[in-house]
């Protein structure tokens, strides 16, 4: 790499195989949360030693062995994002794992409650669907979730035992990802081996029968081979939420060949098991909100059967491979299968007319909730429906993506280039068998729900299709597969004008072929067959001004295209009623301006930035179905984001994010929706976390701290006619190390025991666990 881009750029490459040689400790996982303070001294000696040593390598040893709460100088471990956040031109939100280690995060929904602007929801989709439903600036991401750079397309609660960060990219970025990404990626960085030896284990437990247990076992073979293992153990209750559980396990062993010389090759494999039952809320209705407010009904309130559940499968092979040809060229090639399976059986919590009425009246033991909809019709005794969604299924679905890319530092003439260029191929199969209940599906009591409603009668749905949900374009049908492919090829260049200006663009196009394919059922509907192909170019371009190494200033515009059909796992549907034609895509267009700032010799990272991200032909949910539908609306959310991170003073870090948000919908056939705020969207949100050591080293040690995370008021329906009220939700921690390698420590989780609400969805919404202890003993040797 030539000396003015190497100066200035601090490539994924570079990272790591510094990290191999120099910054192991950094990376290991061995350096705990309170190490801050030892960390923030190596940082400022090595700061030191940079005022006399060459500018080409002292930015490089800050990045990887330096304060790792200042996330500016966090890599995005992708060959197509080389450069480290800092000089990405674009907003991206980074939870390093030493913030996941003092939160004591377990999963990747906890981990995301630190960024703004990221909520979840109550998927459901053609069936049924829950895992991991996220919305990214009010624009859904389910389908947008990445490991190192390459797509997870399960539909599973994701643990994060062999998480090392989680960056959410900000945006459309369809030029980096292909299709989707309308309001942004989420892109988790692993755990790889490293050239050292060490293992760390921890056991977790606390309230709501909670009981976790990971291991983290790195093994240097040789001087440039390394192997690790990751396994966790996690079963637990939730509090303040009555009958639902989650029991899992996983395992993530890696071996990495090549540390520290030019070809390095990463093989990884991670399998995760889960059994539990899914919890979709509690009924949300108009003049009142969800029913636990005003203590209608307890917030224990379940409304759901004792035989549903969510069992799921999940197992991911990756290959990375990495050959620096020489210092200004650089090869990337990512592979990586994917196997998963599903066998999901839930209930809605569905509450209108009289239901409603009851509520409203203060009546909630008159209210009668159904756990399905829109099947065969109300049972004749009037307490029940047979059938209806959400409708049971299994689910088989199988995946393969390969990313090439190629990234080159050159000059021509007095013009300074990093260009890059590759190809991505992805290839998704969905098989989906649908099943319905030939018996009648008993309503809840809106204030003493029973779930032990005996044995319902399930069986396939072409035995009973009158049962199954009639959806429009396609009927009463039992079965479907799909696949999607999607070919692309990208390449964008930035160039440097002068040391501190330069300007960066590209584009990447994209072929889509889908198909659809519904069968069995009702032997009056005709099987339906619904292909499509597209091509499609996204554009993108920055402005980019770096006074100094420690600063970013920029403008951006970048465009994604979600296409519909092409997320087969996630029960997304092709067509947009009516008329029943293939749906056009999602677009959606980013504006963006923004500065980034590391200061105070790197302790900490200060961002800003101001923008407008606009969608066309939005897609929406049809609440009796959970029919996902195209329509022609148009949406806009435009704001500031800010984030401080990093370290104040030795021992102390901190990280706070807020966000301000104008959402709206601009465009709608119905004209009264114009106007009106895009759902799941607040106006406000901010985070606050913030952890001090004392007396580091001494016997009588101890860490204390804690954070708050706040959201507005939010809608749930695009009229804006029922909402939910702000989320309040503060949290602490306090701990004490053992000598060198033991720690105790002890978190506690919605101290106010306040009602708050996670996930949401067009009329129900789920409460948020009530207060909360977990102690937790880690090892490390």
């Amino acid at each position: 790499m030539n000396r003015f881009v190497r100066r200035y750029l601090t490539p994924a490459s570079a990272l790591l195989s510094l990290g191999a040689a120099e910054g192991v400790q950094a990376q290991s996982g061995q350096m705990a949360p309170s190490d801050s303070s030892t960390e923030a001294q190596k940082a400022e000696a090595l700061s030191k030693e940079g005022e006399t040593s060459s500018e080409s390598s002292q930015p490089e040893h800050i990045k990887v062995i330096g304060h790792p709460f200042n996330t500016l100088h966090a890599t995005n471990r992708m060959g197509r994002m080389p450069q480290d956040v800092l000089h990405t031109a674009q907003t991206i939100n980074v939870v390093p794992k030493e913030l996941m280690q003092q939160q004591n995060s377990k999963s990747l929904d906890e981990a995301l409650k630190n960024v703004p602007g990221v909520t979840s929801s109550v998927g459901e989709g053609a069936g049924g669907m829950n895992g991991d439903q996220f919305l990214i600036r009010g624009f859904p991401a389910q389908n947008d979730i990445y490991e190192d750079g390459l797509r997870d397309f399960g539909v599973y609660a994701r643990d994060n035992f062999y998480y090392d960060s989680v960056n959410v990219i900000k945006g459309p970025s369809s030029q980096i990802f292909g299709n989707g990404t309308g309001g942004g990626a989420i892109n988790v960085v692993t755990k790889s081996p490293l050239l050292s030896n060490f293992a760390t284990a921890d056991f977790t437990g606390g309230s709501g029968q909670y009981y976790r247990g990971t291991i983290d076992f790195n093994r240097r073979l040789d001087r440039t081979l390394a192997f690790r293992l990751q396994g966790m153990g996690n079963e637990n209750n939730v509090v303040g939420r009555n009958y639902i559980y989650a029991h899992r396990w996983g395992i993530a062993p890696s071996l990495a060949a090549g540390l520290g010389t030019d070809t390095t090759v990463v093989f990884q494999l991670m399998h995760q098991s889960a059994r539990g039952v899914p919890d979709f809320g509690v009924p949300a209705i108009k003049g009142i909100g969800p029913v636990t407010e005003h203590g209608l009904v307890p917030r224990t309130n379940w409304y759901g059967k004792d035989q549903d559940h969510d069992r799921t499968d999940d197992t991911l092979e990756t290959i990375r491979l990495t050959h620096n040809f020489n210092k200004n060229l650089i090869f990337h090639n990512d592979l990586r299968f994917g196997e998963y399976e599903r066998d999901f059986e839930a209930s809605k919590a569905d509450c209108k007319g009289r239901c409603a009425a009851a509520f409203l009246s203060g009546h909630p033991e008159k209210a009668q909730i159904g756990r399905g909809s829109a099947g065969g019709g109300r049972d004749p005794s009037g307490l029940g429906n047979i059938g209806g969604a959400p409708q049971p299924y299994k689910q088989w679905s199988w995946s393969f993506q390969n990313v090439a890319s190629l990234e080159a530092d050159f000059l021509t003439g007095f013009l300074r280039h990093q260009l890059v260029g590759g190809f991505d191929m992805e290839y998704v199969h969905d098989r989906r068998k649908q099943y319905t209940f030939t018996d009648m599906i008993p309503d809840a009591n809106g204030l003493n729900p029973n779930p032990h409603v005996g044995h319902l009668n399930k069986v396939p749905g072409a035995a009973a299709p009158h049962n199954l949900v009639n959806l429009d374009g396609l009927g009463r049908k039992s079965d479907s597969t799909g696949y999607a492919f999607d070919a692309g090829i990208f390449i964008y260049d930035q160039i440097w004008f002068t040391r501190w200006l330069s300007v960066k663009g590209g584009f990447r196009w994209d072929r889509w072929q889908t198909a659809y394919n519904v069968t069995g059922g009702d032997p009056n509907e005709p099987n339906k067959h619904f292909p499509n192909t597209r091509n499609v170019i996204n554009p993108t371009a920055s402005l980019i001004l770096t006074p100094t190494r420690w600063q970013t200033y920029y403008f951006t515009y970048s465009t994604a295209t979600t296409p519909t059909g092409m997320y087969v796992t996630s029960g997304s549907l092709p067509i947009r009623p009516p008329g029943n034609q293939i749906a056009k895509p999602e677009k959606s267009t980013l504006y963006e301006v923004g500065s980034k700032i590391s200061a105070f010799r790197d302790r900490l990272g200060f961002t800003l930035s101001l923008f407008r991200l606009e969608k066309s032909n939005a897609m929406t949910i049809d609440p009796a179905t959970g029919q996902n539908i195209s329509t022609s609306n148009s949406e806009r959310n435009q704001g500031m984001e800010m984030s401080v991170s990093g370290i104040i003073m030795p021992g102390w870090n901190v990280t706070a994010t807020y966000a301000l948000y104008d959402p709206q919908t601009t465009k709608s056939d119905s004209a009264s929706d114009i106007g009106k705020m895009i759902r799941y969207v607040p106006h406000n949100q901010a985070t606050l976390w913030s952890v001090y050591e004392a007396f580091p080293g001494t016997a009588w040690n101890f860490a204390v701290g804690g954070g708050v995370t706040w959201r507005q008021k939010v809608w749930l329906d695009v009229p804006n006619t029922i909402s939910v009220p702000a989320n309040v939700d503060f949290d602490a921690v306090i701990s004490h190390r053992f000598g060198k390698h033991w720690k105790l420590s002890l978190n506690g989780y919605n101290l106010a025991n306040r009602l708050n609400y996670n996930s949401l969805f067009v009329n129900r919404v789920t409460p948020a666990p009530g207060r909360t202890f977990l102690g937790r003993l880690a090892m490390n040797y």
